[in-house]
């Protein structure tokens, strides 16, 4: 079975909450069981991941993704500036999906690089939760030879 990581970087823990005309008023919580429900449909298994902290992330991405088939990755703030992150995800060489809910492109002027996004697959941005359900739709399209 393809097994896809989503990790999900600083402040996400706070979805429904944090600045809810920005990122709606869905919890990351609802985010994990939609994606849940449509990898089940796809016969896709997923393991979650949050973490405020960008070395507990690192962590998991070096423990899990020499193993998995595929990463949603939503670091968040970490994706405008965090080298460390992005030498991560080069380094253990996993099929990765950058995701951020809002697009970065039409907000302040720092958000709209990432770093992170050289060394990944895709990028999706501005979709919402939508953008985490076309990542893992790629994912299962990709294990099918589609």
């Amino acid at each position: 079975m393809t097994k896809i990581l989503v990790v999900n970087g600083p402040n996400l823990n706070l979805l429904g909450r944090r600045e809810p005309e920005m990122y709606g008023t869905r919890t990351l919580d609802d985010l994990n069981d939609k994606l849940e429900a449509l990898a089940k449909d796809l016969r896709v298994e997923l393991m979650f991941f949050q973490s405020n902290s960008e070395s507990d992330i690192i962590d998991f991405i070096h423990r899990e993704g020499l193993e998995a088939d595929g990463m949603i990755l939503n670091p968040g703030a970490l994706s405008h500036y965090s080298y460390a992150l992005r030498d991560a995800v080069a380094a253990v060489g996993v099929d990765t999906i950058e995701v951020h809910l809002s697009n970065i492109y039409s907000r302040e002027e720092f958000r709209r690089q990432s770093v992170v996004a050289p060394v990944c697959s895709g990028h999706l941005s501005g979709f919402g939760f939508y953008g985490y359900a076309m990542a893992l739709s790629y994912f299962s399209d990709l294990s099918e030879g589609a």
